[in-house]
């Protein structure tokens, strides 16, 4: 099943992370704020197998829907994995590098967006 729209692949994204067991997930719409990509996803693992674990999780729970894995970095080393497809860019640290890089504070002019924003449609049309 091909997934319609970035909501789409960002909600199976977040769910195949939460499926490894990742850490402090952060989803932040960037569609307003540029042009990279709609959804970045920010998540942490504990060490180098849960780390990749995640990131193959991704990769198998997109590629069953369709979406290949445009560009991937990291993943040998496993302390920051990216995988871009486009509409969503996923990013899976250690704990260590997420703090020093700290993606969250970079990108704040996007807007934060929880999984239950993803499964019952935007808040943001309802007066």
């Amino acid at each position: 099943m091909a997934y319609d729209s970035s909501r789409e692949m960002a909600r199976a994204a977040y769910r195949a992370l939460e499926e490894k067991k990742a850490e402090n997930i952060t989803m932040i719409d960037i569609e307003q704020v540029s042009t990279l990509a709609d959804y970045f996803i920010i998540a942490s693992g504990k060490n180098r197998n849960q780390i990749q674990a995640m990131a193959d999780e991704v990769e198998d729970v997109l590629g069953r829907a369709g979406h290949d894995v445009k560009h991937k970095e990291g993943y040998q080393t496993a302390n920051w994995i990216l995988l871009d497809y486009g509409d969503i860019v996923i990013h899976i640290f250690d704990t260590q590098n997420r703090l020093f890089y700290d993606l969250d504070r970079i990108w704040r002019d996007g807007r934060a967006v929880s999984i239950e924003e993803l499964e019952e449609g935007s808040k943001d049309n309802v007066d």
